[in-house]
């Protein structure tokens, strides 16, 4: 399909089994508005929760979401089905830069400049094919960089919300944990936001019957205080523009965020994958075109003060429950997204969310990003047997979890995330340069499509 010109689909109100309504179909628009608020409702709750972990607007973010998505869909032509919305990779980069003394603005700035990274990545993967991507960024690394993101955020939910009110996080993560498991279809891919509900309605019954708590607030001071702090709602109004800042760029910030453009391309090449298969129409050709379209939504998002954006893997799960990709449901999706946006009293809401609730969430939802980067090794078979795999991620994750610093200056040092990518990249590639030249190479795995790469680069005898 060039355009947005979408083709209904049969008679546009029923779907036969095993049919599926394609990127450039679409059923009748009452239909179509249902799908696209459905695509809200998933994607919501994750969408709110990262600009609240990373000291953001609420309200700017999701409608920096819906301006994001209508990009996403014009750069990639309405060939490819995505919700972008806030993207989680970026809380520990947050908490981070924060402990150094960044605010919002230095934050927003680097944010920025992964964005316009991403973009260069899209330009070049566009002109010299995917396989730029698994010669740079083999499995092997790619797998531990994300799980280095993901567990690198322990201490934030261990120190930061859980202490807020552990019976709350207690409750709130068992519930959680609950809906991923035992529902089924739709209700199971908002688990979060159902656990996000529960802990809030959970925070407003304690404080009703047992009263303030004693514990630390969210600045950190031990103070009696209500868990559900309803103020900012009242004063807010129902109708309005979210605060925008301009970005600041500090060099401190950018080396700290910069890793996590490898676990954005690698959400991407997920993404584009996974639809691909869902369809049964191949978007290889696309992926260089829709990295491009998220990291320049990204850099829309943040120069206004917003968060950078990501494709939602819970969009995924109500495409595979419907079997309708249709991008006429994400256009209605970001329009939502943009009218919610709108209403600061919505955003204000949001915000409350108590901090022992966000313990209870984020405690499941970090584990599940580190997580992510084991599910990267396992479905690419990578074989820790070879040193080659195993000494690099080994080094990079426990420097990178463990809170190791290199001074390299009075001034500069690297820890945490930007050290351990640093280790495990330039690991890799070193290690693997020199195995060759020593003749001890041995080819790391790479997924199915691209085994040949490592045939070429095996030394010939």
């Amino acid at each position: 399909m060039s355009g947005f010109g979408w083709k209904l689909h049969g008679d546009g109100r029923r779907l036969e089994a095993g049919e599926v309504v394609r990127p450039g179909e679409r059923l009748t628009w009452t239909r179509t508005i249902g799908l696209g608020a459905q695509h809200v409702v998933s994607m919501i709750g994750a969408c709110f929760v990262a600009p609240v972990l990373m000291g953001l607007n609420p309200s700017l973010g999701l409608m920096a979401s819906g301006v994001a998505t209508l990009m996403f869909l014009v750069i990639t032509r309405g060939r490819v089905p995505s919700y972008l919305g806030s993207s989680l990779s970026f809380v520990g980069v947050a908490a981070v830069i924060g402990s150094q003394g960044g605010g919002p603005a230095e934050l927003t700035g680097a944010l920025f400049v992964v964005g316009l990274a991403l973009a260069v990545v899209g330009v070049v993967i566009r002109f010299l094919g995917s396989r730029v991507i698994h010669a740079v960024l083999p499995p092997a690394v790619t797998g531990a960089v994300v799980m280095l993101i993901g567990f690198n955020l322990a201490p934030v939910a261990a120190s930061t919300y859980w202490p807020q009110d552990q019976w709350s996080a207690l409750a709130t993560m068992g519930f959680t944990g609950l809906a991923l498991v035992v529902l089924r279809g739709f209700w199971s891919r908002i688990a979060i936001f159902l656990g996000l509900v529960f802990g809030y309605l959970l925070s407003w019954v304690l404080d009703l019957t047992a009263g303030k708590i004693h514990s630390v607030d969210g600045s950190g001071k031990v103070t009696d205080h209500l868990r559900l702090d309803l103020t900012s709602v009242e004063r807010a109004a129902w109708v309005g523009f979210p605060d925008l800042h301009a970005p600041a760029f500090s060099s401190s910030a950018i080396i700290v965020a910069l890793p996590v453009l490898i676990a954005l391309v690698a959400e991407n090449t997920g993404h584009i994958k996974a639809v691909g298969e869902m369809t049964g129409d191949s978007l290889d050709d696309e992926l260089g075109t829709a990295i491009m379209a998220d990291g320049a939504a990204s850099m829309v998002s943040t120069v206004a003060g917003g968060p950078a954006t990501t494709t939602y893997a819970e969009n995924i799960g109500v495409m595979a429950a419907t079997r309708v990709y249709s991008t006429a449901a994400y256009m209605c999706a970001a329009l939502f997204a943009l009218l919610f946006g709108l209403c600061p009293k919505f955003g204000a809401f949001v915000a409350a969310i108590p901090g022992g609730v966000l313990g209870g969430i984020t405690v499941i939802l970090y584990g599940m990003i580190g997580l992510l980067g084991a599910q990267i090794w396992i479905r690419n078979k990578v074989d820790f047997g070879q040193p080659l795999n195993l000494i690099p991620a080994a080094a990079g994750l426990i420097v990178g979890i463990g809170g190791v610093s290199l001074k390299i200056s009075d001034n500069f040092e690297l820890s945490g995330i930007a050290l351990g990518t640093l280790l495990v990249l330039a690991g890799y590639h070193c290690l693997r340069w020199l195995s060759k030249a020593a003749g001890t190479y041995q080819s790391a795995l790479l997924d199915g499509g691209l085994t040949e790469y490592d045939e070429e680069e095996r030394p010939r005898k």
